[in-house]
């Protein structure tokens, strides 16, 4: 069985309009809500082997926050550009890359791409993955090619504001 969990960056920053889109930080309120989701995923029995983020600030900030509360090694971290503003045919071809041996795998990354992956992997699941939102689901396949769209089972939906 595989584990793949998808998480979207925590609220960012809009205070300084001279930075790049890639170079945004988080604001306060991300700065809250991604070691809260890290404890989360902790309390749903997430465990990733690999976690692998988009290079942006935002997003690379969300996962090391992730790793350090779940006690995953941050020097293991992996940045991945194709991550960037990821497509559903781009996030498919990070996925298809990974070593099969990894059997748990942790994306951070953006919207709009990551809500729609999320239904493509659970049908009518979410209008909008919200900032910080984490979906899970696990699936029996031997890689991870998921362009056939195995059966999935959600483990869970979660995202700051849900109670």
């Amino acid at each position: 069985m595989k584990i793949l969990t998808l998480v979207r960056h925590a609220k960012s920053s809009w205070e300084n309009s001279t930075l790049g889109d890639r170079e945004r930080p988080l604001n306060e309120r991300g700065e809250q809500d991604a070691p809260q989701m890290g404890k989360r995923l902790v309390a749903a029995g997430i465990r990733p082997l690999l976690i692998i983020s988009s290079p942006a600030v935002r997003a690379w900030s969300t996962a090391r926050i992730l790793a350090q509360e779940i006690g995953y090694p941050i020097e293991f971290l992996q940045r991945e550009d194709g991550l960037y503003m990821a497509s559903l045919d781009e996030i498919l071809d990070v996925l298809v890359a990974q070593d099969a041996e990894f059997n748990n795998l942790l994306l951070v990354g953006h919207n709009p791409g990551l809500t729609t992956f999320a239904n493509y992997l659970v049908p009518g699941l979410t209008s909008n993955l919200p900032t910080a939102g984490v979906v899970a689901v696990q699936f029996d396949h031997p890689d991870w090619n998921l362009h056939t769209r195995p059966a999935m089972e959600l483990l869970t939906y979660d995202f700051p504001k849900h109670k």
